[in-house]
């Protein structure tokens, strides 16, 4: 091949590239709607859970914090809320961070299910 041809090769290319990604980029994303917490990155799950650990704090009502974090999926609601407080002492979250999720954790791990019931 020439070096007219490669010239050519490699400007098409480029072209072709630029426009994917503007095609992609600005003309149509990609758009998530009506997806459920359990879609969540780990780091967005934690936020979910320390949210509902400040929401325990304030009513204290571990079934239904538990309900709440029963929508991040299968795991039990006291393994959802392990993790969490795993993940934060990995991620360098404040320590009254660490300690509503740790008061989350315990209180879902005293907390007894009623049998045949879900969370």
């Amino acid at each position: 091949m020439t070096a007219k041809r490669w010239l050519l090769l490699l400007l098409s290319t480029l072209i072709g590239l630029g426009a994917g990604l503007y095609y992609g980029w600005v003309v149509s994303p990609v758009e998530y709607v009506d997806t459920t917490p359990a879609s969540l990155r780990a780091d967005f799950r934690t936020d979910y859970t320390l949210m509902v650990a400040e929401i325990f704090q304030a009513d204290q009502d571990a079934e239904a914090a538990a309900r709440r974090l029963a929508l991040l999926g299968n795991p039990p609601p006291d393994s959802l809320a392990a993790t969490a407080l795993e993940f934060a002492r990995h991620n360098g979250y404040s320590p009254s961070d660490l300690t509503l999720l740790q008061t989350l954790t315990l209180a879902l791990q005293i907390w007894q299910q009623p049998a045949g019931s879900q969370p």
